[in-house]
């Protein structure tokens, strides 16, 4: 995740990407098109080189601070805050190929009766229309690209992503330790998930286009 960055001076761009995304919010929950926030990180595998000690009275937990590097997986989160749903997917890289197929799954798996996904997401470089291109034929491309409205945050603007919401807590509850291999992974992020999923937590957003232009009045170009 990223920190907070905002440009220290008046930028149109940034003002303008930010207000479609805090506009988007706004909107009236549409069962028929969803809000759906996506984002990605990754999480190095590491093993434990000699066996942690559990907590025992009058001691908290130990581990040795050496540990067994196992690579990293890519985890792509796509969370729809208005209706308490999200989901993570593993995957061994980040490459446009692997985004295509996670959008994919989105449209026809997890949304298939909306008529169209409205889609936030930041400007990496694999986040784009053109990844559908690369992973599949053109019909196949733009059938999946007609079922997504697509809203991207400004650029270090991805605090503007309700994604990341989800990650912090996900950080928090499940990947602030070691994990040694992609099926551990798998397992733990799937269990977690499940939780949040099952008590529908919903995430909400109070940041509006009103008070982005009082209270960040000095990204605004001025005009006489």
């Amino acid at each position: 995740m990223q920190r907070w960055v905002i440009p220290p001076e008046a930028d149109a761009a940034f003002a303008a990407a930010m207000e479609d995304i805090v506009s988007v919010y706004a909107r009236p929950v549409d069962p028929a098109r969803p809000l759906v926030c996506f984002d990605e990180a990754g999480k190095e595998l590491q093993a434990h080189t000699r066996p942690p000690q559990p907590v025992a009275p009058s001691r908290a937990a130990r581990q040795d601070s050496e540990y067994a590097r196992h690579g990293s997986r890519n985890l792509f989160l796509a969370c729809a805050p208005h209706l308490g749903w999200r989901q993570i997917i593993v995957t061994a890289r980040r490459t446009a190929i692997d985004f295509a197929e996670a959008l994919r799954d989105l449209v026809d798996a997890q949304f298939p009766q909306a008529e169209q996904i409205v889609l936030v997401l930041d400007h990496l470089n694999t986040h784009t229309p053109a990844a559908l291109y690369q992973a599949f034929p053109p019909a196949e491309a733009w059938r999946i690209l007609e079922r997504i409205e697509w809203h991207y945050t400004p650029t270090h603007g991805s605090w503007l992503n309700m994604a990341e919401l989800e990650w912090s807590v996900l950080a928090r509850q499940c990947l602030d330790r070691r994990i040694p291999d992609q099926a551990t992974l798998e397992t733990e992020v799937a269990a977690w998930v499940a939780a949040r999923n099952a008590e529908r937590l919903t995430l909400s957003w109070h940041f509006t286009k009103e008070a982005a232009r009082q209270r960040l009045h000095w990204l605004y170009p001025c005009h006489e």
